[in-house]
């Protein structure tokens, strides 16, 4: 073999070698390396504090990578390792190392569809809000209990609750405590438009005491073709000085939500949300109710019922009645009922 053909070969065998290593090297950056569950986008959560390292463990936990040193790799070539930006990102099957991470160093996320409603307590709500952004409900807890958040937004302990309007809404996951309530406080604003507030102002009603009512027509009825005739009851009592006796408060009061029959016992509880005891609306909502059981009291029915008892047939529907003879009437049925079924609480 003579000198130049062990040049050509040299050359040649060069050339492969470089050849395979670049093909190789596209392979690790460009090729297939993410493996979600049945090939399905999968969610992946970066928490804020969260290191490279903590990153990494994470995608090998949930066996996300078909190679993790690739991952490793190409993590350092971009500077990965000191970029981590927390964040909710949607992984999809067959991600290369390089769009997995452009995606996680960008901290580029997937909006959260934020969903709340039959909320009872603050309680209830910090963690069902907890349930989906990355925010903790002890932070949104303490945010719901602080005296300057609810001095500025002129609330209390027991009408902050009224702030909330159930709806759907779009939040990063990484959104805290303190920037969701500012975007309630926002959203409440917007919800209570010159048309509600005219509405509102005619009924000598502030914005609270509507949801207040609201929350307990809420309770009373799931029908929203019959609430506006249960928020005009209410609204005659209330006007007239009575007792709005309303079962659901009574219910709030003594803390037992199972309740099917209210009793004497229970009428006598001692407690400012006890509508049987004490006159007026209780001290706060005692839910978050409903945009049509907010709409169905700016827009009750004006009729002279003063009283309604749920119907004996169990539809969820009621009988309405303008004198007390009348209403006992219709009790009687609806307790003959509860017996004939053997509904004794």
């Amino acid at each position: 073999m003579n000198r130049k053909r062990i040049i050509i070969y040299s050359v040649s065998a060069l050339g492969a070698l470089i050849l395979l290593c670049v093909a190789a090297f596209a392979w690790i950056v460009f090729g297939s390396n993410v493996n979600t569950k049945d090939g399905k986008p999968q969610w992946f959560y970066v928490y804020t504090g969260n290191t490279y390292k903590s990153v990494y463990e994470s995608l090998q936990k949930q066996e996300l990578l078909r190679s993790n040193s690739t991952f490793d790799f190409i993590a350092g070539k971009k500077h990965y390792k000191n970029k981590v930006q927390p964040g909710r990102y949607l992984l999809r099957n067959g991600m290369s190392n390089n769009q997995l991470v452009n995606l996680l160093r960008s901290g580029v996320q997937e909006p959260v569809k934020v969903v709340f409603h039959n909320i009872r307590t603050k309680e209830q709500f910090a963690g069902r809000i907890a349930s989906q952004l990355e925010a903790d409900s002890v932070s949104i807890l303490t945010m719901l209990n602080d005296s300057a958040f609810l001095a500025e937004n002129r609330y209390n302990s027991n009408t902050v609750i009224s702030l909330f309007i159930p709806n759907t809404y779009e939040f990063y996951w990484t959104t805290t405590a303190k920037k969701f309530l500012n975007r309630m406080v926002k959203e409440s604003e917007t919800f209570w438009n010159a048309g509600r507030m005219e509405k509102a102002g005619k009924m000598n009603l502030t914005p609270v005491e509507v949801i207040t009512l609201a929350s307990i027509v809420e309770e009373e009825s799931q029908k929203n073709d019959e609430r506006p005739t249960i928020a005009g009851v209410y609204y005659n009592r209330l006007r007239k000085g009575m007792l709005l006796q309303a079962d659901p408060t009574v219910k709030y009061a003594v803390g037992d939500f199972t309740l099917r029959r209210i009793l004497n016992v229970h009428t006598e509880y001692d407690s400012p949300y006890n509508t049987y005891k004490y006159k007026g609306l209780p001290p706060g909502p005692i839910c978050i109710p409903s945009i049509p059981a907010i709409d169905a009291v700016l827009n009750y029915n004006k009729t002279n019922y003063l009283y309604f008892c749920a119907k004996e047939d169990f539809s969820g529907y009621h009988n309405f009645a303008e004198t007390k003879a009348e209403h006992e009437a219709n009790a009687r049925r609806y307790w003959n009922a509860l017996n004939e079924r053997k509904i004794y609480r």
